[in-house]
C-alpha cells in the first residue's frame, strides 16, 4: 500500500541531511591552507604528534610558523576542507638498469628488505629546505640503508656555529653542500676558512655553482630551454616563478612553486652533474670506512 503520510521524518539524522561532505585533503608539504578563525595562511611544513594530539605545523610568507590541530576548520582557495594525515608513499620505483635490476631515484642497487640502520655519528648538512627536500627525492633510499641524517643549517652564515657546536673529527665527520660554490663568492672564502680550522679528514665542503638549488634542476623539467637569469636585488625564486608565469606574489606561491618543480624530477638524471657528482662525494665521505 503506499504510504500516504511519506516517511518518518525521524528516521534519519535530519540535522545533517542539508550538509555536503567536507573535502579530506592529505597535509603534504607545501599544500597551502587557511586558518579561518585566526586568518593565517601558510604552507604545510610538516605533521606529527604532540601531547597525544596530531598537530600540522604551517609558515606563513613571512617565515612564521603556527601549529593547528589537524583536521577540520581549514579552507583551501575559500572552501572548507579537512586536513588528514599523508597516506604512506610507497617505495618509490627507479629506472631499471641494464640487466633489468631495480635502481633507485639516483641509480644505485636498490637493497631489498633493508633493515632499519641506527643513524650515524656522522653528517650532511645542507643549506635550506628545498635542498633537502631534493636530496630526500634522488638520494633518500640510499641514505636509509647507510644510516645517514641531512640536516638543515639554514643558511650558509650558520655554518660556522653550525660547526662550532657539532665539533667534526676524523671518525665523526661533516659533510657539506652549499650554494653558489664559486671562486670569490662569500661561500667559497667561508669553506675556505673552516677547511684550515677543522682539517680535511673531519670536514668535506662541497657544493654546485648555482645561485640556488633550483637551477640545478635541468630546466626542461618546466619547460624551459634555460634557467632566467635574475637581476640582482630581486628574489631568485619569485623571479623565477615569474619567468614561468606561475602564481608568486608571497612566500606561500613560492613553497606551492617549489612543490610543482620537485614533482617533475624522475630521478638523477633531470639533474646537473654538478650537482650529482658532489652529493656523491659527501656522501661517500661520511660513510667511509672508520667512520661512525
Amino acid at each position: 500500500m503506499r504510504d500516504r503520510y511519506g516517511p518518518d521524518v525521524l528516521a534519519s539524522d535530519f540535522r545533517r541531511s542539508h550538509l555536503k561532505p567536507i573535502t579530506q585533503v592529505e597535509a603534504r608539504p607545501g599544500v597551502v591552507v587557511e586558518d579561518p578563525t585566526t586568518g593565517f595562511v601558510g604552507a604545510v611544513l610538516r605533521v606529527y604528534k604532540s601531547g597525544g594530539a596530531i598537530v600540522v605545523d604551517l609558515e606563513d610568507r613571512l617565515g612564521r610558523v603556527r601549529a593547528f590541530p589537524l583536521g577540520p576548520g581549514f579552507w583551501i582557495d575559500g572552501k572548507p576542507v579537512e586536513l588528514v594525515r599523508p597516506r604512506a608513499v610507497q617505495a618509490r620505483s627507479g629506472p631499471p638498469s641494464a640487466t633489468s635490476r631495480e635502481l633507485t631515484n639516483s641509480g644505485s642497487r636498490r637493497v631489498a628488505d633493508a633493515p632499519a640502520r641506527v643513524a650515524r655519528a656522522s653528517r650532511l648538512w645542507v643549506e635550506g629546505r628545498h635542498d633537502a627536500e631534493l636530496v630526500e627525492h634522488v638520494w633518500g633510499d640510499d641514505l636509509r640503508v647507510a644510516g645517514v641524517v641531512v640536516e638543515l643549517l639554514h643558511g650558509a652564515d650558520n655554518l660556522e656555529a653550525v660547526l662550532a657546536d657539532f665539533s667534526p673529527t676524523p671518525d665523526r665527520r661533516a659533510g657539506i653542500l652549499l650554494d653558489h660554490l664559486v671562486t670569490g663568492s662569500k661561500e667559497t672564502r667561508l669553506a675556505e676558512a673552516l677547511r684550515r680550522r677543522w682539517g680535511e679528514d673531519a670536514l668535506l665542503i662541497s657544493g654546485h655553482p648555482f645561485v640556488d638549488i633550483w637551477q640545478a634542476i635541468a630546466p626542461e623539467r618546466v619547460g624551459l630551454a634555460a634557467w632566467p637569469d635574475i637581476p640582482r636585488g630581486t628574489d631568485i625564486k619569485i623571479g623565477t616563478l615569474c619567468h614561468l608565469g606561475w602564481p608568486h606574489a608571497d612566500h606561500a606561491d613560492v613553497a606551492a612553486g617549489w612543490q610543482r618543480i620537485l614533482r617533475r624530477v624522475r630521478d638523477w638524471r633531470d639533474l646537473s652533474p654538478a650537482l650529482l657528482g658532489r652529493v656523491e662525494e659527501l656522501i661517500d665521505f661520511v660513510t667511509a670506512p672508520g667512520t661512525r
